[in-house]
């Protein structure tokens, strides 16, 4: 399989048909479940999406170190070529960490307003991005405007904005830390896992609630499933 033909037949493009067309630039989107549950793997694959289609991503972790968040990509796209047999994986490789910027911040001393000053800088500096990843966010820590400056920075900047976010709740629920921010998340999405598969289903859609999104993952290989 080439390049193209792993981005055009990619799941992914049917979970964006599920989601409104997916997360577009100016859109804030946040990915949730209770931990240990695959919030990351979505995450390292949204943006593996968009590294194959060339547009080039920063993802910054809150709780892990550099190194494990690089091995995050460097293993999920070596079970994606594996899985798919993709021409040339090697130099593909190569060409998607060329374009990927990896960073950790403490949200104890590290600001929605210092993201968004890093974010800059890189773009100034030559790095046209499409989208920022942000992993393992505290929304409880959050200041009380910071999705909303964030969102404006996103449609200021022309990026997408993806975050996770631990959730100890029931199945399909709205975190309490997140509801206050719900009016400026476009994209809400729950992840639960149900047996050989974790399910993707969004609390929010844009002006949806609850939807079904038939997207899942393989609990064993975490790549989204085909079928």
């Amino acid at each position: 399989m080439t390049r193209n033909d792993l981005v055009e037949k990619s799941p992914m493009r049917k979970l964006e048909a599920s989601l409104g067309g997916g997360l577009k630039a100016g859109e804030v989107g946040v990915v949730t479940s209770k931990k240990g549950v695959g919030k990351t793997s979505i995450l390292v694959q949204l943006g593996l999406d968009k590294l194959l289609q060339d547009r080039p991503v920063v993802h910054i972790s809150f709780s892990q170190h550099v190194d494990y968040a690089i091995t995050w990509y460097s293993d999920m796209f070596d079970e994606l070529a594996k899985k798919k047999n993709l021409e040339d994986a090697a130099e593909v490789k190569n060409k998607l960490i060329s374009k990927r910027i990896v960073l950790n911040f403490n949200q104890d001393t590290v600001r929605t307003s210092q993201i968004m000053k890093t974010v800059r800088a890189l773009s100034e500096g030559g790095s046209k991005l499409s989208v920022v990843m942000i992993d393992d966010f505290d929304f409880a820590k959050a200041l009380p405007g910071a999705i909303k400056e964030i969102k404006a920075f996103a449609k200021e900047m022309d990026i997408a904005v993806w975050y996770t976010a631990a959730a100890d709740v029931g199945s399909y629920s709205i975190d309490e830390s997140l509801k206050r921010y719900i009016e400026d998340i476009d994209i809400l999405l729950y992840l639960e896992h149900n047996g050989e598969f974790v399910t993707i289903r969004a609390l929010k859609e844009h002006g949806n609630t609850n939807v079904e999104t038939d997207g899942k993952f393989d609990a064993k290989t975490m790549l989204l499933s085909e079928k």
